[in-house]
């Protein structure tokens, strides 16, 4: 809702809160989140600092708000992988892999902020654990649910231990893909292919993925 002098400066279609969390996030990537200002937010956002004290409580409350709404701006875009049921397991997983891939392209800013985050100087604050614990979850389930038909051959016993290892190292890729989206300036999309390759000789050489 936007009150009072915010009126003048929040955009017809954005609440004041929205024009703050726009303000943090690009002083977020061109200075990182320490060198973001209460001051500088608020002459990036044309509001006063007391609207910014108002819905966020301080600077941290703005960077765990961003982070937020960067998240729920992905999962919006993020395929789930139980949209591609009508597939093999293999198809399956590579389609939704590709997709997935093809999101981030499209918001690279999301995983830039969240590595910033998790390895900066506030990572251990509660506000910040809670929000990146609560996206690094859904991702991990996400990959725990693609990959479960693929080595679970025709609905058979599923190797728990195996998957788990194998969602966690493909949440670490696609953290470590960040950085080469950020420094090298390639896409995510580029790296699918070798990733799948891997998948899928996996579960070639267990016998699975026909099912």
């Amino acid at each position: 809702m936007v009150k009072g002098n915010d009126s003048v400066s929040a955009t017809a279609n954005l609440s004041s809160r929205d024009v703050i969390l726009d303000a943090a996030r690009d002083l977020v990537a061109s200075r990182g989140y320490d060198g973001m200002a209460i001051s500088d937010l608020s002459s990036q956002s044309g509001l006063p600092a007391s609207s910014i004290y108002y819905h966020f409580g301080n600077k941290l409350g703005v960077l765990a708000a961003l982070l937020d709404r960067t998240f729920n701006e992905l999962h919006a875009l993020l395929p789930n992988p139980s949209s591609f049921d009508d597939r093999q397991p293999l198809e399956r997983f590579e389609a939704w892999f590709t997709e997935a891939c093809a999101s981030l392209d499209q918001r690279p800013d999301y995983l830039r902020l969240l590595l910033a985050i998790s390895v900066g100087p506030h990572k251990d604050a509660e506000v910040v654990r809670t929000t990146v614990r609560r996206i690094r979850d859904y991702a991990h389930a996400s990959w725990v649910e693609a990959l479960t038909p693929v080595f679970a051959a025709n609905g058979g016993p599923v190797d728990e231990k195996f998957i788990e290892e194998l969602a966690v190292l493909g949440r670490a890729m696609t953290d470590g893909l960040s950085l080469a989206n950020t420094f090298d300036g390639m896409s995510y999309s580029a790296h699918a292919a070798p990733f799948i390759t891997l998948i899928r000789g996996l579960a070639e050489q267990g016998g699975r993925g026909k099912a």
